[in-house]
């Protein structure tokens, strides 16, 4: 997992953000449920940062479901039974309404060519009614009108691959607040304007991936790169799923994957764990516990060559070159992580020095060492975007020659130094803030059963050779390993031939 800023390194923060130095101010616990709960303390200001950690992403969409798990993101702050509702009594009712009407709307769909149109735009129309009717009962924005009135800010969620998360921040004086909110809409969550939100979600596919070049190429290297994982999806879902998504299915991914073992809740600021630890038994202690949830099963098969893929886009040349790569429990995670680095760390970089700032070839060349997801088998990645007057080839070539380099060549010991550095002090960087020490502690937690491996891994970096990274580099930058993604134009295209 890598939450990199580019930061610089400060010695004496180093010496001060020590595992021991840390142990000290952090309380965990697991309840009788299975959750796991961070308390970090920190007391330089009145202010406390949450961070929820649920272990579930878009690799846990159902086949035909892609985009459920964002859907989660969504949902999350509508409220429950309590809040968000002018009359739940009633809005329950028109909420089953809805449902009804859509099994006769799915009911008459699935006849397929048999299907009566008439009988169709009837219930179509049936249908809005029933949303409408419901969604009259709606009181907008309350959950985030009750943060905001009591000093929260940061109100926010993001969905990815292997994680959904949940976060903001409260005046330490409200913290009794957050636990009975956040519990509350585990506890009672209420999946209102399901469908108003289907069709935002589809609008945001819309936009970013549909209309956007880099979108569109993204999404397409994804599903050449991999044959059966679900990583070839992006969080977002294919379209036609979006479409078809239905809020029982969403109550029902709700309960197998946001089940208190699958939880991890971290909390850093100004609090007193004994009390944050009364509070999590009151209101979260509540929640009751579940099976863990299934792990992803599918094993992307071997790549047995390079494949290629070219997407169409009235935009600048782009490129995208993919390699497989083992995941984030591997011991090449981190010498992978110090290749990247090496490859294209801002200005110092080899490929910035060669491709941007002296062959002139790229406007912009860089690479990850981990794409687009760690908790399985992924993707050492590179971005190209080839300058004015330059072809996607010129560039494809150009890079393969840097990567020829640094399989033969070793970093020197100061360079190779300066990017153990940098990855070291991009993460202590993130413990400077409540949010981020927070965000990183729950992450860690929840994807190595131990919040200490945060620690352990910045040790990993000093133990990396200049030997390691010509192995790892010869190892999966490989022509069989490959994948090729790049946009091309019509007229271009042609006049290529």
């Amino acid at each position: 997992m890598r939450f990199r800023f580019l930061a610089l390194l400060i010695p004496s923060l180093l010496a001060a953000q020590s595992l021991q130095d840390f142990e000290k101010k952090v309380t965990q616990f697991t309840l009788p449920n299975g959750l796991t709960f961070l308390i970090i303390e920190r007391h330089e200001a009145p202010v406390v940062s949450f961070h929820t950690y649920v272990n579930a992403g878009s690799v846990d969409d159902k086949s035909g479901q892609t985009g459920l798990a964002h859907m989660m993101e969504h949902m999350a702050f509508k409220g429950t039974e309590t809040i968000g509702t002018k009359n739940w009594p009633e809005e329950k009712k028109a909420l089953a309404a809805v449902e009804e009407v859509y099994d006769r709307l799915d009911a008459e769909r699935n006849k397929a060519f048999r299907a009566d149109p008439k009988k169709l735009a009837a219930l179509q129309a049936e249908l809005k009614a029933a949303i409408d009717k419901a969604n009259s009962y709606v009181e907008e924005n309350a959950y985030p009108s009750i943060v905001e009135a009591n000093g929260g800010e940061g109100l926010n969620a993001s969905t990815a691959e292997d994680q959904t998360l949940y976060f903001y921040n409260f005046p330490s004086n409200r913290i009794e607040l957050w636990f009975l909110l956040e519990s509350e809409r585990f506890l009672h969550p209420v999946f209102r304007e399901f469908y108003k939100e289907r069709d935002v979600v589809r609008e945001e596919r819309r936009m970013r991936t549909e209309s956007s070049p880099v979108g569109k190429l993204v999404e397409q290297l994804l599903a050449t790169s991999f044959a059966a994982h679900p990583y070839k999806t992006s969080p977002i879902g294919w379209a036609s799923d979006i479409e078809s998504l239905r809020a029982p299915e969403a109550e029902a991914y709700f309960k197998q994957y946001y089940v208190p073992a699958n939880l991890t809740i971290s909390i850093a600021g100004d609090v007193n764990p004994a009390e944050a630890r009364k509070f999590a038994d009151k209101y979260f202690g509540r929640l009751p516990a579940g099976p863990p949830p299934p792990i992803v099963h599918t094993i992307e098969p071997p790549q047995v060559g390079e494949k290629r893929v070219a997407v169409e886009a009235a935009s600048q040349p782009l490129l995208l070159i993919a390699y497989k790569r083992p995941d984030q429990y591997s011991k090449d995670d981190v010498p992978l992580a110090v290749l990247s680095d090496i490859l294209s760390d801002g200005r110092t970089g080899l490929m910035y020095k060669d491709m941007v700032r002296d062959k002139r070839v790229a406007l912009e060349a860089e690479s990850q060492s981990t794409f687009p997801g760690g908790k399985y088998p992924s993707l050492f990645i590179f971005f190209v975007a080839p300058s004015q007057g330059k072809t996607v080839d010129e560039n494809e070539k150009e890079l393969y020659a840097i990567i020829e380099r640094v399989k033969k060549e070793k970093a020197d010991p100061e360079s190779l130094q300066r990017e153990k550095t940098k990855l070291r002090a991009s993460l202590i960087r993130q413990l400077d803030s409540n949010a981020g020490l927070a965000q990183e502690l729950a992450s860690y937690q929840a994807n190595y059963g131990d919040w200490r491996r945060m620690f352990t891994e910045l040790d990993d970096y000093n133990k990396v050779t200049a030997e390691d990274v010509i192995r790892v580099a010869n190892q999966y930058l490989i022509e069989n390993n490959r994948t090729v993604a790049y946009t091309y134009t019509p007229a271009k295209k042609e006049a290529a031939k």
